[in-house]
């Protein structure tokens, strides 16, 4: 015991302190090797990219061409704000695309997270061939944007649509679904609740692993199906539940893509029915070619978004984190 004593206590050689710094740099720069590719991409491709629009949105005409920002317009020094003042005060679109956007935000998020548990609950059951249905429900996410896009606008065509015909054959009346301003939306809305398969994979995960000892407790003190459900599966669900939620509110506050691919070039709809945000800056930038303002816009959605996001976070004491929640 006392020999062993003895050689812990032996002071390390410099040397060997120098060998112990050197396999450990040699392990770090391993480490960091690994990382470095991701690292690369989110400065190139993420963090270059958000700073480079910052600063051209100080610039009241740029197109590509111009280098300096155009401080002073009309011999009044505006700071570079130019394209924040247009933003607030000088563009009405603006205004409209922001009801668009929250408009289908506070429709379609609530919408999609009751489907899709109700989806998630349903083939949470135990069913010889369950599996297949799971995989049927989840192919719409795999279909890429753009051949999704082109399917639905075939399928909505107000004049030779697949949908009117089933309405027509139904005694029903035909329908102008997304060339008219009043039926534009609900339909755009219909369309992207299609997708509920990605939302449904999350909380079929969540389902599985809430416990059984739980629910067969609840069960013993006399709590029913929607008692269970109320006061166990959807507590212990709730941090899917709020990833859930966060996504969707920045998916819905981005909606860009399945709007273009379903209208193209008159990505706004009639009367501007489906002018979403992002689809607002995307004009703006390669439409009109004001790529400062288009800036100035995008920015204008992150504050927004960051917002939002940061107030979801601050209010998630109702989300069950498990003992340490």
């Amino acid at each position: 015991m006392k020999q062993n004593l003895a050689q812990e206590t032996v002071p390390v050689s410099a040397a060997a302190r120098r060998e112990r710094k050197k396999i450990r740099l040699r392990e770090e720069l391993g480490w960091f090797a690994f990382i470095l590719p991701v690292v690369l991409g989110v400065i190139i491709f993420s963090l270059y990219p958000m700073l480079v629009s910052l600063w051209y949105s100080f610039f009241r005409t740029y197109t590509g061409t111009t280098n300096m920002p155009d401080f002073v317009v009309n011999g009044v020094n505006n700071f570079g704000l130019f394209n924040y003042r247009r933003l607030f005060t000088l563009d009405s679109e603006v205004w409209i695309a922001l009801r668009v956007t929250f408009t289908y935000a506070v429709v379609v998020i609530p919408l999609a997270l009751i489907l899709s548990f109700l989806l998630a609950l349903l083939l949470n059951s135990k069913v010889k061939g369950i599996g297949v249905f799971r995989v049927i429900y989840y192919l719409p996410v795999i279909i890429p944007t753009t051949i999704s896009g082109l399917l639905w606008a075939d399928f909505f065509d107000a004049r030779f649509g697949l949908a009117n015909q089933i309405l027509t054959s139904m005694g029903l009346p035909a329908s102008d679904f997304l060339t008219s301003a009043s039926t534009a939306m609900p339909t755009f809305m219909s369309i992207q609740l299609w997708t509920l398969g990605a939302s449904m994979i999350l909380w079929l995960s969540a389902l599985k692993n809430v416990p059984q000892s739980l629910i067969e407790s609840a069960k013993l003190d006399g709590a029913g199906p929607v008692v269970r459900l109320w006061k166990v599966i959807i507590p212990i669900c709730t941090p899917i539940l709020f990833y859930n939620l966060i996504t969707g509110l920045i998916g819905a506050l981005q909606m860009y893509g399945p709007v273009m691919t379903l209208l193209g070039q008159s990505g706004a709809g009639p009367d501007n029915s489906l002018l979403f945000f992002a689809y607002k800056s995307y004009g703006t930038a390669f439409m009109s070619w004001e790529m400062g303002y288009a800036c100035a816009l995008a920015w204008f959605l992150f504050v927004i978004i960051a917002v939002l996001t940061g107030l979801a976070f601050r209010t998630n004491r109702w989300v069950y984190y498990g003992d340490g929640g």
